[in-house]
């Protein structure tokens, strides 16, 4: 095998490597043995993957020096490419742009050049600029032009959709997002009314338009709603760790409704993913909700420690909330500084300043149960005189039941499988035995490991065994050169089930399993 060969194969290998630090330095490794080599499609391919990689990480600022090779490369010679490379680089090249809200370490003149060329480029080619009048709103948002930034949302507003378009149903949330940061709150829940009756809709919603309009919601007076909105979004929100960017709306909802404990419950579960958060930006509001909670928490006299866990240098400890507050405030500080610094303005430290000053509402806001209900459960049967629910026999719809209430996006396989996928782990759930009285969920780690670390692999396994009561963890190897970590849970229901005894166990396999998922992925 020669070594342009060995390369091509090693970049195969490199993108089915779960997302992370390790994924990033072998397609880094990759991109400069095929410089070293002057071989352009290989460079150009692994730059793609790059791309993809750091977008899907904690580093999207590096996308940029990959994305201008990419750009420059195809315009000397578009002949070495084909249609899907073309289409692609448009998407990276809105990638680029949006990077800007994203991090403070991306150069603001570099990005606004970036949009001024992908105007011209649609423009040439006859192409809609409903995508192009999408970010300049955004951008001009960011930077503290709300006049400018109203006007580019009429033009996105009335601009045709066309392929380069984002998804129809992610749209009306991104501008609810900016008509609630303007006080517009009527036109910020009309905006997602076309999400939340089903209309339109994408693999993240109705949940993300949920979170879009928590605060319009209260602003409003509709507590019920908002109330809703927050315990529906947040049962999916809470196990996964790309939900990082709604977390915040979550917490400010809690701390303007005294929620006190449910929101000193919801910082202390995500704490940690603070550390390795996917953008400055999410890092910077969380830390700003986080610290207003704290303080509200801290006023309405609850004394409480929360733990923060271990990160590089900084060893475990546990915080008051007054000490963990001022931790957060400093932190949504230093990053609203940076942004402002590389901006021009002081925009971001502003409305950081005054998430950190609001106050809570004058009204009692009741939130629904945070479990199913169980009603779904058994159609069609009543339940006896002075009980809430009845136990009846394993079905494929109750388990679908308990996924719709918690909001979870699934499958249903021909054979009755439920199947989804939480964070970092696919989980699937079935019914086996001869009465199908059995509940076997299987949990499948993204991450996989070399066949040469079979040994760590037990290793692993074995300690999780032995710390952990769910899932029950396994290796399987694969013959093909990796091994397969992943778990199960079984219950036998030979007695039949209630809802709410369904929803437990389902509730509980996909927190463990996602925690299972996540561990396998942080191994070294």
């Amino acid at each position: 095998m020669s070594e342009q060969e060995k390369l091509v194969e090693a970049l195969d290998e490199a993108r089915d490597l779960p997302d992370g630090d390790g994924k990033i330095a072998e397609l880094e490794r990759i991109v400069a043995h095929a410089d070293a080599a002057a071989d352009v499609r290989l460079g150009f391919d692994a730059r793609f993957a790059l791309i993809d990689a750091y977008n899907n990480h904690t580093e999207r600022w590096r996308m940029l020096p990959p994305f201008s090779w990419c750009l420059a490369t195809f315009d000397r010679d578009p002949s070495l490419f084909d249609d899907w490379d073309a289409e692609m680089l448009r998407w990276y090249h809105k990638w680029a742009i949006a990077a800007l809200r994203s991090t403070p370490r991306v150069g603001l003149a570099q990005t606004q050049a970036a949009l001024d060329d992908l105007e011209r480029r649609f423009r040439e080619q006859g192409r809609s600029l409903q995508a192009v009048y999408n970010l300049r709103c955004r951008v001009t948002d960011h930077l503290g032009d709300e006049a400018q930034a109203r006007e580019w949302l009429t033009r996105w507003r009335g601009a045709r959709r066309d392929e380069n378009s984002d998804c129809a149903g992610c749209d009306p949330s991104r501008q609810a997002e900016l008509l609630a940061g303007w006080g517009e709150w009527e036109e910020a829940v009309a905006t997602v009314e076309p999400v939340l009756s089903g209309t339109l809709g994408c693999a993240e919603q109705p949940e993300k338009a949920l979170a879009a309009v928590l605060v319009a919601y209260l602003r409003l007076g509709r507590f019920d709603e908002a109330a809703q909105a927050h315990v529906r979004a947040y049962r999916r929100h809470r196990h996964e760790r790309d939900a990082f960017a709604y977390l915040p709306e979550h917490l400010r909802f809690c701390a303007l409704t005294g929620q006190h404990e449910r929101g000193l419950e919801i910082l202390g579960t995500h704490l940690g993913w603070l550390d390795r958060p996917y953008d400055d930006s999410s890092a910077m509001e969380f830390a700003a909700a986080g610290a207003l909670v704290c303080k509200l928490a801290e006023e309405a006299g609850i004394d409480r420690v929360l733990h923060r866990p271990e990160y590089g240098d900084r060893p475990a400890a546990d915080l008051t909330l007054a000490a963990l507050g001022a931790d957060l405030r400093a932190t949504a500080q230093e990053l609203a500084g940076r942004f402002d610094a590389r901006n021009g303005s002081s925009h971001q430290s502003g409305r950081m300043a005054a998430w950190l000053a609001e106050r809570p509402l004058d009204a009692t806001v009741t939130l629904p149960a945070d479990e199913p209900s169980g009603d779904w459960a058994m159609p069609g049967a009543l339940p006896p005189e002075g009980r809430q629910d009845v136990v009846a026999p394993l079905r494929v719809e109750a388990i679908v039941g308990v996924l719709q209430e918690r909001g979870d996006h699934y499958l249903v396989e021909e054979d009755g499988t439920v199947g989804g996928r939480w964070g970092s782990a696919v989980i699937q759930f079935q019914q086996i035995g001869e009465r199908q009285e059995i509940l076997h969920a299987r949990v499948i780690a993204d991450r996989r490991l070399e066949a040469d670390r079979l040994a760590e692999a037990y290793e692993f396994c074995n300690a999780w065994n032995h710390d952990q009561l769910l899932p029950k963890a396994y290796v399987h190897d694969t013959g093909e050169g990796e091994l397969i970590i992943a778990g199960d849970v079984t219950t036998d229901l030979e007695h039949g089930v209630s809802g709410p005894q369904l929803a437990t166990l389902i509730n509980a396999t996909v927190s463990t399993g996602a925690a299972f998922a996540d561990a396998v992925s942080n191994l070294p």
